[in-house]
């Protein structure tokens, strides 16, 4: 079935992307006018168009280069150069650190911006390095750069807010953008069947949670992304270890990593038949040698005369203690 799509359909994507980068820049508009909520929620609206506009074009099937190329500039405008100036607006004062702050965060948006569009037209990368980004993608590195702002608004003025905690914040934000620490990516995440109710029910309170309390949830959210980059670095050594998960469904993964977790723990697998007694589970202790037992043969009245009747097992020799 060939699926054809008109040019208004073609339009949609790019509009969202439009979109996206209007509400980026309205945060500076905000920024000046001491509005410093509506700023922040401008970052967050243009993310959420961001992350809505690649997927519309792959489903209606209106893919093309000048979408990627204004999905970039959009990113970097309004996830890079608008926050940078909200910031600068916020907590500068006209101080040439804080400009210089800014101008490094802002350059390390577009660094990072640039290298994503160079990794996708590489042909060379493992499987599972589609379940990666490489450093932190661009929404979530504007809004992390903006989490002392949230936590002002919120919990008033702390250490948090001081004004070169907030500078070293935004070049600590900015290494991340251009780093080489894979973060997890939350579009080939996929859910089985049975946990979409649950998920749906989390959304719900989710979306309640960000209607009350808005700030909270936002820098809630925040600090479970920057928790969850240990795991991610974890999960990208780990597949790049063993090549046989690489194409495995997510219950095959967790078969491969439950043996593989009790390989390493030095745990034997459950025996397939009941043996009598304990002596089978008694480890040999270091320099001894094993020696095969014979085969049990009945003994005759002669062989037991002469001392060649089979030996009586010793509590000592199998290693447990006599009641």
């Amino acid at each position: 079935m060939v699926r054809v799509t008109t040019p208004g359909v073609r339009l949609l994507p790019n509009a969202i992307t439009v979109l996206a980068l209007c509400a980026g820049l309205s945060s500076v508009q905000f920024a000046l006018i001491d509005n410093y909520p509506m700023a922040i929620a401008s970052v967050g609206i243009a993310a959420v168009l961001d992350s809505l506009d690649g997927r519309i074009a792959r489903l209606l099937d209106a893919t093309s280069k000048m979408g990627q190329e204004l999905d970039s500039l959009s990113d970097g405008i309004s996830f890079g150069v608008a926050p940078a100036l909200v910031l600068y607006v916020w907590h500068a004062q006209g101080e040439r650190i804080g400009w210089v702050a800014s101008l490094i965060f802002a350059v390390c948006m577009i660094l990072r911006l640039a290298r994503f569009n160079t990794l996708i037209e590489d042909t060379e990368q493992p499987p599972y390095a589609g379940e990666f980004f490489v450093g932190v993608p661009a929404p979530a590195g504007g809004l992390l750069a903006m989490l002392p702002l949230i936590l002002e608004l919120q919990f008033g003025k702390g250490w948090w807010s001081h004004q070169y905690m907030v500078w070293v914040w935004t070049i600590a934000v900015a290494a991340l953008l251009i780093s080489r620490i894979p973060t997890l990516s939350l579009k080939t995440v996929k859910a089985p069947p049975k946990a979409i109710a649950p998920l749906l029910v989390g959304v719900g309170l989710l979306a309640a949670a960000i209607i009350q309390f808005p700030l909270v949830a936002l820098a809630i959210a925040l600090i479970l992304y920057l928790a969850h980059i240990p795991y991610s670095v974890y999960r990208y050594r780990w597949l790049a270890k063993h090549p046989e998960a690489w194409m495995a469904r997510p219950r095959e993964r967790r078969a491969i990593r439950r043996s593989t977790s009790r390989r390493r723990l030095g745990l034997r697998p459950p025996l397939r038949r009941v043996v009598a007694g304990a002596a089978q589970r008694v480890r040999l202790q270091r320099g001894e040698q094993h020696v095969a037992r014979a085969p049990r043969t009945l003994s005759t009245d002669k062989d037991r005369e002469n001392g060649r009747g089979p030996r009586r097992r010793s509590w000592r020799r199998i290693g447990l203690r006599k009641r």
